[in-house]
């Protein structure tokens, strides 16, 4: 499985990258550092092939990520990618508008490696194993 980390914070993504790892998880693993660089990415590669998964913080430079998942969700081809919204924000607003934007689920970042460890595992669990995807 291909996935998409959209993450500016390099302490995070190698801790996401760690648990990953130790879950024994078997995803392709990219990282956009912002909404345009996700969008970049999101481009067709020559096979049609696009990420199967996103996993996205809200807070970014650039385009943050209410706004790229406004406009993966009104895409035609780019709102089927499930989008996850893994963030340290606990905010009901930010919640809310995550869900009104179409997220598929919402996930609070663990303050630590254990607490990443965890969910990340769940993560792969359910979107990984468990869940079909087109």
């Amino acid at each position: 499985m291909e996935l998409l980390l959209v993450e500016d914070n390099l302490g995070d993504v190698g801790l996401i990258r760690e648990a990953l790892s130790s879950c024994e998880a078997r995803a392709e693993l990219r990282v956009a550092r912002d909404g345009i660089d996700a969008l970049s990415q999101l481009e067709p590669a020559a096979d049609g092939a696009r990420p199967e998964l996103i996993l996205l913080d809200l807070n970014l430079p650039r385009m943050d990520g209410r706004e790229l998942l406004a406009r993966l969700k009104s895409h035609p081809e780019l709102r089927k990618i499930p989008v996850v919204v893994f963030t340290s924000s606990n905010a009901p607003g930010d919640v809310a508008k995550a869900y009104a934007l179409h997220a598929n689920c919402y996930l609070v970042k663990p303050p630590d490696l254990a607490g990443i460890e965890r969910v990340v595992s769940l993560i792969n669990e359910f979107w990984m194993k468990t869940v079909r995807l087109p």
